[in-house]
């Protein structure tokens, strides 16, 4: 998707119906700065606030999507290239997510062990040891939990009996055994206990 094709279209529709950034934004409820970054292609409308810019603009989201009008004849093969490309681009950003988690997990770790090391044998009083340790495990545990909370909700785990495809919940997925991204986990749809592996995408 062209984010600057589709702003201009926006910029183009919003005029048609004599509309200012300012009303539009108003019966979005949002600031006329969120509509004017749309019409420059420097963002794209939520999710949540498509089906309603649609319906004041008068066009489908296939046509927001796609930053023109479409001819009927290929409007179902322009669907289809524009669910691809958000597939592509969600799974891109799955990827990103996931990435962030290995640099934020070895960047906690090295952290710590310098940490650790600096406490033990460079600094001599008590006091300062016992603050740098206590830090140390500190900002491990941080690091962990924002690492563990990136691996949990980027993607989905896939159930190896039935195939179905989730995020799992907190509880489970902390305690439960893994292999790098492999986790042991009880399918909420089959009940069924396995190795469920991290996919990027719900297909």
């Amino acid at each position: 998707m062209d984010q600057v094709k589709t702003g201009k279209f926006v910029a183009e529709c919003r005029k048609g119906k004599g509309l200012t950034q300012a009303r539009l934004a108003e019966a979005l409820g949002i600031t006329d700065r969120a509509v004017s970054k749309w019409e420059t292609g420097k963002s794209m409308p939520d999710a949540s606030l498509m089906l309603p810019l649609c319906e004041i603009l008068g066009i489908s989201v296939n046509e927001l999507l796609s930053g023109e009008r479409i001819e009927m004849e290929n409007y179902s093969k322009i669907a289809e290239e524009n669910l691809l490309e958000m597939k592509r681009q969600q799974e891109e950003h799955v990827k990103l997510l996931l990435t962030l988690e290995y640099v934020i997990g070895f960047s906690c770790s090295i952290s710590f062990i310098v940490l650790i090391f600096v406490a033990a044998y460079l600094v001599k009083q008590p006091l300062w040891q016992g603050l740098l340790i206590a830090f140390a495990i500190a900002e491990f545990a941080v690091g962990i939990h924002f690492g563990m909370k990136l691996e949990r909700e980027a993607g989905y785990y896939e159930c190896p009996h039935c195939g179905h495809r989730y995020v799992p919940e907190s509880v489970p997925f902390w305690f439960a055994m893994h292999m790098g991204r492999t986790r042991y986990l009880k399918c909420p749809e089959c009940g069924k206990r396995g190795w469920q592996r991290k996919v990027l995408s719900m297909d």
